[in-house]
């Protein structure tokens, strides 16, 4: 995740699924959000066990990125186990729309669908540490159990966001697309106690998207979404167009 090893939503998480098989948890030491894909370059990782993080759950802290648990998940920790799936979560706030991009929690599930394994990135609707997150364990447990049961069809990564309600209100599952909504930055100027100028960031999620077939439109209206996505940066309806470009 991108919350950190001791978030509510990381336990809430490997609890829904403690029983269906050998669970090894890799989690940033501490919140890592809004870090998205970075990675760590200019100074040493450090990899640390955390005993007696959950009877019978083999845990680790890292002092990187969520992409470098990840990417030592894979290459130290269980280079020699075969990894079946990679959850990512549960994060506190939304992860639909245009926050997939900044997400530290969807980034790590990226990174292991990158490298072949199947992934989900699981959200709540909430950003408080004392979230209920009873109704999002039932829907983890059985988006987890399918897959694991059937797999992922040609799929290779899911968003999954559930409402902050009670399981009696949830109206169950939505497949659908990714809304397209931006975020409208603004920027609080502040002074520090030595005179000096700094800025904290603020702003809100504008909601262009007026669809009704996607993850916004299904989450304001009771339903868990989930988004398949991919890596694949490449506009192709674009490509036509600049057919000229070859010729220059």
């Amino acid at each position: 995740n991108d919350d950190g090893i001791t978030a509510p939503g990381m336990r809430n998480l490997v609890l829904a699924v403690k029983e269906m098989g050998e669970i090894v948890v890799v989690a940033p030491d501490s919140a890592r959000s809004g870090h998205s894909n970075a990675i760590t370059l200019e100074k040493p990782i450090i990899l640390e066990e955390v005993k007696d993080y959950m009877e019978g759950v083999e845990a680790y802290k890292c002092s990187g990125t969520p992409v470098d648990c990840i990417k030592l998940a894979k290459s130290i920790i269980l280079k020699d186990r075969k990894i079946d799936l990679c959850l990512s979560g549960v994060n506190h706030g939304a992860n639909n729309t245009i926050n997939v991009v900044y997400s530290g929690t969807m980034a790590a599930a990226m990174e292991a669908s990158i490298s072949g394994i199947p992934a989900i990135g699981f959200s709540i609707l909430n950003f408080g540490w004392d979230a209920n997150f009873d109704a999002t364990r039932t829907y983890i447990t059985k988006i987890v159990s399918h897959v694991l049961k059937n797999g992922m069809g040609d799929a290779h990564l899911l968003n999954v966001n559930v409402p902050d309600l009670p399981a009696e209100e949830l109206k169950g599952i939505k497949l659908c697309r990714q809304a397209k909504n931006i975020w409208v930055n603004e920027f609080e100027e502040r002074i520090n106690p030595h005179n000096k100028k700094y800025y904290w960031m603020t702003g809100e999620l504008s909601q262009v998207d007026k669809g009704t077939d996607n993850c916004q439109y299904y989450l304001n209206n009771g339903y868990v979404s989930i988004v398949p996505c991919i890596f694949d940066l490449t506009d192709y309806q674009a490509i036509p167009s600049l057919a000229q470009l070859e010729s220059l």
